[in-house]
Protein backbone atom coordinates (compact mmCIF):
# COMPACT_ATOMS: atom_id res chain seq x y z
CA UNK A 1 0.00 0.00 0.00
CA UNK A 2 1.47 3.43 -0.95
CA UNK A 3 0.61 5.88 2.20
CA UNK A 4 1.44 9.83 3.27
CA UNK A 5 2.10 10.63 6.64
CA UNK A 6 2.59 13.02 8.45
CA UNK A 7 4.11 12.87 12.22
CA UNK A 8 2.65 14.68 15.03
CA UNK A 9 2.92 14.89 18.57
CA UNK A 10 -0.46 13.76 19.12
CA UNK A 11 -0.73 10.71 16.69
CA UNK A 12 -0.25 10.69 12.73
CA UNK A 13 -2.48 12.31 9.80
CA UNK A 14 -3.24 11.83 6.48
CA UNK A 15 -2.69 13.93 3.81
CA UNK A 16 -2.64 14.40 0.64
CA UNK A 17 -0.66 16.19 -1.93
CA UNK A 18 1.38 13.87 -4.45
CA UNK A 19 0.77 13.93 -8.13
CA UNK A 20 1.08 10.83 -10.45
CA UNK A 21 2.55 11.08 -13.74
CA UNK A 22 3.14 8.09 -15.82
CA UNK A 23 5.83 5.89 -15.05
CA UNK A 24 6.64 8.69 -12.07
CA UNK A 25 5.20 9.37 -8.80
CA UNK A 26 6.43 12.82 -7.10
CA UNK A 27 5.34 12.63 -3.17
CA UNK A 28 4.79 15.51 -1.24
CA UNK A 29 4.65 17.60 -4.20
CA UNK A 30 2.30 20.37 -3.18
CA UNK A 31 3.99 23.58 -2.14
CA UNK A 32 3.25 23.41 1.63
CA UNK A 33 4.70 19.96 2.59
CA UNK A 34 6.39 19.86 5.91
CA UNK A 35 9.88 18.04 5.92
CA UNK A 36 8.26 15.89 8.82
CA UNK A 37 6.08 14.08 6.26
CA UNK A 38 6.91 10.92 4.75
CA UNK A 39 5.92 8.49 2.24
CA UNK A 40 5.89 5.02 3.02
CA UNK A 41 5.69 1.93 -0.02
CA UNK A 42 4.17 -0.84 1.43
CA UNK A 43 5.23 -4.26 1.16
CA UNK A 44 2.79 -5.40 -1.02
CA UNK A 45 3.56 -2.11 -3.85
CA UNK A 46 5.57 -2.93 -6.42
CA UNK A 47 6.66 0.05 -8.52
CA UNK A 48 8.95 0.21 -11.58
CA UNK A 49 10.18 3.94 -12.91
CA UNK A 50 11.40 7.12 -11.16
CA UNK A 51 10.20 8.97 -7.90
CA UNK A 52 11.27 12.34 -7.21
CA UNK A 53 10.02 14.37 -4.39
CA UNK A 54 10.76 16.65 -1.58
CA UNK A 55 10.02 14.50 1.23
CA UNK A 56 11.35 11.12 3.03
CA UNK A 57 10.48 8.06 1.48
CA UNK A 58 10.49 4.60 3.60
CA UNK A 59 10.49 1.31 0.45
CA UNK A 60 9.00 -1.90 2.53
CA UNK A 61 7.98 -2.86 -1.43
CA UNK A 62 10.25 -3.23 -3.94
CA UNK A 63 10.93 -0.47 -6.26
CA UNK A 64 13.24 -0.40 -9.54
CA UNK A 65 14.33 2.92 -11.47
CA UNK A 66 15.50 5.97 -10.06
CA UNK A 67 15.09 7.55 -6.75
CA UNK A 68 15.71 11.48 -6.63
CA UNK A 69 15.36 13.04 -2.82
CA UNK A 70 18.18 15.12 -3.07
CA UNK A 71 17.65 17.03 0.31
CA UNK A 72 15.51 13.98 2.49
CA UNK A 73 16.15 10.53 3.60
CA UNK A 74 15.67 7.41 1.75
CA UNK A 75 15.15 3.79 3.57
CA UNK A 76 14.78 0.76 2.32
CA UNK A 77 13.07 -1.10 4.90
CA UNK A 78 13.83 -4.62 6.36
CA UNK A 79 11.18 -5.93 3.82
CA UNK A 80 12.07 -3.58 0.96
CA UNK A 81 13.44 -4.83 -2.48
CA UNK A 82 15.09 -2.17 -4.76
CA UNK A 83 17.36 -2.32 -7.96
CA UNK A 84 17.81 1.15 -8.33
CA UNK A 85 20.23 4.26 -8.71
CA UNK A 86 19.33 6.62 -5.18
CA UNK A 87 20.43 10.13 -5.24
CA UNK A 88 19.38 11.57 -1.65
CA UNK A 89 21.35 13.36 1.43
CA UNK A 90 20.92 10.55 3.64
CA UNK A 91 20.42 6.81 2.65
CA UNK A 92 19.63 3.97 5.30
CA UNK A 93 19.13 -0.03 3.98
CA UNK A 94 17.83 -2.42 6.08
CA UNK A 95 16.58 -4.87 3.35
CA UNK A 96 18.07 -5.79 -0.08
CA UNK A 97 19.43 -3.31 -2.65
CA UNK A 98 21.10 -3.55 -5.74
CA UNK A 99 23.11 -0.58 -7.18
CA UNK A 100 24.15 2.91 -6.58
CA UNK A 101 23.82 5.07 -4.03
CA UNK A 102 25.31 9.00 -3.93
CA UNK A 103 24.52 10.73 -0.88
CA UNK A 104 25.29 14.41 0.39
CA UNK A 105 25.30 12.73 3.76
CA UNK A 106 25.01 9.64 5.49
CA UNK A 107 24.60 5.86 4.23
CA UNK A 108 24.19 3.43 6.58
CA UNK A 109 24.29 -0.35 6.28
CA UNK A 110 22.14 -1.93 8.87
CA UNK A 111 23.16 -5.78 9.98
CA UNK A 112 20.18 -7.05 8.25
CA UNK A 113 20.93 -5.78 4.82
CA UNK A 114 22.13 -7.26 1.20
CA UNK A 115 24.23 -4.42 -0.30
CA UNK A 116 25.56 -4.95 -3.69
CA UNK A 117 26.76 -1.74 -5.84
CA UNK A 118 28.88 1.88 -5.70
CA UNK A 119 28.33 4.15 -2.23
CA UNK A 120 29.39 7.60 -2.97
CA UNK A 121 28.68 9.83 0.12
CA UNK A 122 30.43 11.84 3.10
CA UNK A 123 30.26 9.13 5.68
CA UNK A 124 29.05 5.53 6.04
CA UNK A 125 28.33 3.02 8.42
CA UNK A 126 27.81 -0.54 8.26
CA UNK A 127 27.15 -3.15 10.89
CA UNK A 128 28.06 -5.81 12.00
CA UNK A 129 26.62 -9.03 10.12
CA UNK A 130 25.66 -7.01 7.11
CA UNK A 131 26.14 -8.47 3.38
CA UNK A 132 28.07 -5.97 1.49
CA UNK A 133 29.95 -6.08 -1.63
CA UNK A 134 30.59 -2.77 -3.04
CA UNK A 135 32.82 -0.13 -4.15
CA UNK A 136 32.93 2.63 -1.81
CA UNK A 137 34.21 6.60 -2.64
CA UNK A 138 34.05 8.98 0.50
CA UNK A 139 34.09 12.55 -0.28
CA UNK A 140 36.35 14.48 1.41
CA UNK A 141 34.89 17.53 3.34
CA UNK A 142 36.65 20.85 1.74
CA UNK A 143 39.25 22.58 4.20
CA UNK A 144 41.47 25.91 3.73
CA UNK A 145 45.00 24.66 3.14
CA UNK A 146 47.73 26.82 3.87
CA UNK A 147 50.48 27.46 1.01
CA UNK A 148 53.56 25.99 1.76
CA UNK A 149 56.44 28.49 2.14
CA UNK A 150 58.72 28.35 -0.79
CA UNK A 151 62.31 28.57 1.20
CA UNK A 152 61.38 26.15 3.89
CA UNK A 153 60.30 22.27 3.95
CA UNK A 154 56.75 22.12 5.44
CA UNK A 155 57.05 20.33 8.95
CA UNK A 156 53.57 18.35 10.40
CA UNK A 157 53.61 16.86 13.70
CA UNK A 158 51.14 13.71 14.07
CA UNK A 159 49.00 14.10 17.03
CA UNK A 160 46.43 12.21 18.77
CA UNK A 161 43.26 14.29 17.29
CA UNK A 162 41.00 12.85 14.39
CA UNK A 163 42.92 13.85 11.62
CA UNK A 164 41.60 11.67 8.35
CA UNK A 165 44.20 12.59 5.77
CA UNK A 166 47.94 11.06 5.79
CA UNK A 167 51.23 12.99 7.11
CA UNK A 168 53.90 13.49 5.29
CA UNK A 169 56.94 13.97 6.86
CA UNK A 170 59.82 16.31 5.22
CA UNK A 171 63.68 17.81 5.88
CA UNK A 172 66.14 19.13 4.69
CA UNK A 173 68.52 16.13 5.62
CA UNK A 174 67.77 14.35 2.20
CA UNK A 175 69.69 17.15 -0.12
CA UNK A 176 72.72 15.25 -0.63
CA UNK A 177 72.08 11.91 -1.75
Amino acid sequence: MLKKRKEMENGSSFGSGASYTENSYVPGSNPGSSSDEKTIIGDQISIEGSILGKENLLIEGSMRGKIELEEHQVIVGSKGQVEAEIHAKDVTISGRMTGNIQALGKVEITRDAEFNGEVKASRISVEDGAYIKAVIELERREEKKKAPSAGKPELQVASSGSSQEPIALSGGADKGK
